[in-house]
């Protein structure tokens, strides 16, 4: 049974989640970090990307922006919606059937329109998390394959859902370790002792689950 109060490595708490009944859907299996920064100072904000070596396991629907034929290779690559103004059009009057957003650069000053939009639902496409490229097939055939973004929110904590509890063990683990690695690795200079404070592992209905850090080899 899982136990609240234990701290857990990666492999335990895995195991529990596995063994404990859970609903009939595929629960989305989830990680919550509490980090030592103080989301206040842009020196000591937490962003980035990064590639799941398993996937999400979840069908990700990619939408991108940009003009005439640069759209091709984002079609090659699989992307659901491909176009621009007509897309804008319809964002501005509330469609939202995706899951990521990609733009060429050249469409960015229309694109910025969207910012109260898609800004607090984490799609609005930044340079730095790959999202706004002219390498539009390459972005797509990542978002595919299980890119996915972290950023610190306002209470200084990041959540981020890594796969399905339907997926092997050894993949979920794989998904957490590499999670945990590269936030690790996106510590701001500026912040002063312990940036790792907590982290908890968690499925849609269930538990949340406590990580020993001295296993980690987190700082």
């Amino acid at each position: 049974m899982a136990d609240v109060e234990k701290a857990y490595s990666v492999a335990e708490a895995v195991s529990v989640f596995k063994k404990i009944p859970h609903p009939k859907f595929d629960e989305t299996v989830e990680m919550s970090f509490n980090l030592g920064t103080d989301p206040k100072h842009s020196d000591q904000m937490v962003r980035g990307t990064l590639m799941l070596p398993n996937g999400t396991g979840k069908k990700v629907r990619v939408l991108v922006l940009c003009k005439g034929e640069a759209g091709n290779a984002a079609k090659e690559a699989g992307a659901e919606y491909v176009g621009g103004d007509d897309l804008i059009a319809k964002i501005t009057s509330g469609w939202m059937d995706f899951d990521v957003v990609i733009s060429s650069p050249d469409m960015m000053r229309d694109v910025g329109k969207l910012g109260k939009v898609l800004g607090p639902r984490g799609l609005m496409p930044n340079p730095k998390t790959g999202t706004v490229t002219n390498d539009l097939g390459r972005a797509v055939k990542e978002a595919k394959a299980g890119k996915i973004e972290f950023k610190l929110d306002k209470q200084g904590n990041i959540n981020i859902g890594i796969g399905k509890i339907s997926f092997e063990e050894k993949a979920i683990c794989e998904n957490i370790d590499t999670v945990i690695n590269a936030i690790n690795k996106s510590r701001p200079q500026a912040v002063k002792g312990k940036f790792i404070k907590n982290i908890a592992i968690s499925t849609t209905m269930g538990p949340g689950l406590k990580l020993d850090l001295a296993k980690l080899g987190t700082t």
